[in-house]
């Protein structure tokens, strides 16, 4: 049992604001987070003076504060998720033989924020700082699987949000569908030749505590190397899943 309640509750608490859309009254706080209702007053009202919750009185709701941002802020500046990803990231180069990469979601994109090359292996374009688009690579469909369908069909309203690269890859909604569909089905994302011509990826996704996809862990080999497609998988999604488990995740 945890020696610090107030504070583990004072967590839950900001957990569930996080994770709902708008400002929410005291009686929801409660039920969710297993508040009596005058421990959920007294913290409530700690909170807000701490900036953390911002108190609407007209519409007796409670939503994030001010304090609260400037945490996010500041976990984005400190970059956890590179730091976090990069020993593990070198660990699956090393096991698999081949280059890995973690990328993030921007917009149609993705960004690629951390890159292991392998020993031997030629550079690629999956840099760090370099934008892709998310539907023709492994990182992107891996992430874009694991959104829910109204967010996936709002990023990509009609053909003109589909580019091309090598004149491969899915082009519309419905082919983007069935592309996410086979890699929800087996675990990872694929993508062979939509980024450079004799080269595929294989992904699979690091999830938050609320399943929405984070990143992408992704491995690069060349596509007549032998690889042992089962084994990069295997490896890809172990690491995928251990970064998931630091940060809170499934």
């Amino acid at each position: 049992m945890s020696q610090v309640p107030a504070a583990t509750k004072a967590m839950r608490v900001l957990k569930f604001l996080a994770s709902q859309p708008d400002p929410v009254p005291l009686d929801r706080i409660m039920r969710a987070c297993g508040l009596p209702r005058s421990t959920a007053y007294h913290l409530m009202t700690a909170m807000t003076e701490e900036g953390f919750v911002t108190h609407l009185p007209d519409e007796r709701r409670y939503g994030l504060g001010v304090a609260a941002f400037e945490v996010g802020s500041g976990y984005t500046r400190q970059a956890p998720l590179q730091r976090l990803a990069r020993r593990p990231l070198a660990t699956l180069a090393d096991k698999v033989g081949e280059s890995a990469h973690l990328a993030v979601p921007h917009g149609r994109d993705v960004l690629y924020v951390v890159e292991e090359r392998a020993p031997g292996r030629p550079p690629l374009v999956t840099d760090v700082g370099v934008r892709l688009p998310a539907h023709l690579t492994a990182s992107g469909r891996a992430i874009l699987a694991a959104l829910p369908s109204a967010q996936v069909r709002a990023l990509y309203p009609d053909k003109e949000a589909f580019v091309e690269r090598t004149g491969i890859g899915p082009s519309s909604l419905s082919a983007l569908r069935t592309v996410l569909g086979e890699a929800r089905q087996r675990g990872y994302a694929v993508e062979n030749g939509e980024i450079t011509p004799g080269l595929a990826s294989i992904a699979a996704p690091v999830l938050d505590h609320n399943g929405l996809p984070l990143a992408g862990v992704a491995v690069t080999y060349p596509v007549d190397a032998g690889t042992d497609v089962a084994a990069v998988a295997a490896a890809v999604q172990a690491t995928a899943a251990a970064l998931s488990r630091r940060l809170g995740g499934h």
